[in-house]
């Protein structure tokens, strides 16, 4: 318990320190667009540090996909409201039909980002009354200056392979123990003791590992890499799995001697589950062991039909389980 507490703890202080590194670098990108948007004598120059903070996105390439979408957003915001105050003059009633329309257009672009930056550059026609060049061009600047520099804050970030390879071995060492513990239950009688708090543990797990994927995915720009996407995927199909098994051994009354014989695959599914097994020697096995019990004497009884019914399944369960770990194994 205190080992818990203390890796809690531990977890914690690494989260705070990393909000607290993000936003010292926000702030300071923010300060670095306003000074060189004030040394280059712009207007407004304090609007680049607003579109700097409205930039910096979680990932590389969410910050690059956001920084092409404002883009294209701030050339169809500089059109409309041209369009807005030619035809009704700088007045708030033109303002109102230019964030309408391009409000409009975000919304069905994918640009909702967009509106609120693009849209506080727009004031400043509003304010000057006038659309002239040199605006246009403080209106330009302030814009590539605050986007450049929220890439800027982001282009550090890299993939953080050594901490994914930890989640994933937390995710493992979570389904042995679940399999270790269904080799125990399953051949007890008694199962009321037999509960599903494991799969809790299971599902944080699998959530902070999908995370690290999902931002180790993010930070590599130029190449597509689902590996480690594709793996918690198959993990997470794995654990809806072995819920299914877990509730299929809990309805287990009555323990035939093939009960035996599906616990002793059960643990050496467990002893052999890592990353890199391939499954091919052990779905072998499951297919013997599915081929001779199909051969065996048929049950006596209704309560052994319906016991040995239920450990078939569970090697059809377990079968599905191994195929997924097969199929990814194939496609990397």
């Amino acid at each position: 318990m205190g080992q818990r507490k203390r890796k809690a703890g531990e977890e914690l202080d690494g989260k705070l320190k990393a909000r607290m590194v993000k936003s010292l670098k926000i702030a300071l990108a923010a300060l670095a667009a306003i000074a060189v948007a004030g040394e280059l004598g712009l207007k407004y120059s304090a609007t680049a540090g607003i579109i700097t903070v409205l930039s910096i996105q979680n990932t590389k390439r969410e910050t690059m996909k956001s920084a092409r979408n404002r883009a294209l957003a701030f050339l169809c915001a500089l059109a409309l409201s041209a369009g807005s105050f030619f035809a009704l003059d700088y007045t708030l009633w033109a303002f109102a039909v230019y964030l309408l329309l391009f409000a409009f257009l975000c919304f069905c672009m994918g640009w909702g980002e967009a509106i609120a930056m693009d849209s506080v550059l727009v004031t400043h026609f509003l304010a000057e009354g006038s659309m002239g060049y040199h605006l246009l061009l403080n209106e330009t600047l302030l814009f590539c200056i605050g986007t450049v520099f929220g890439i800027l804050v982001n282009l550090h970030l890299h993939a953080k392979e050594d901490e994914f390879d930890r989640l994933a071995q937390d995710v493992d060492t979570r389904i042995k123990g679940i399999l270790h513990r269904m080799v125990t239950w399953l051949l007890k009688e008694d199962k009321s003791g037999y509960t599903p708090e494991c799969f809790d543990g299971l599902q944080e797990s699998l959530k902070e590992a999908k995370l690290c994927a999902a931002a180790n995915y993010g930070n590599v720009l130029f190449r597509s890499d689902t590996r480690e996407l594709d793996y918690i995927r198959m993990r997470e199909q794995q654990s809806m799995v072995l819920r299914e098994v877990y509730l299929n051994i809990k309805r287990l009354e009555y323990l035939p001697e093939q009960a035996g014989q599906v616990a002793g695959l059960l643990e050496r599914i467990q002893g052999s589950y890592h990353k890199d097994n391939t499954v091919e020697e052990l779905l072998g096995e499951l297919e013997q062991l599915m081929g001779q019990m199909r051969e065996q004497q048929l049950p006596r009884t209704r309560e052994e039909f319906e016991a040995r019914a239920i450990l078939f399944y569970i090697l059809k369960q377990l079968q599905n389980m191994l195929e997924l770990k097969r199929q990814y194994v194939l496609s990397h």
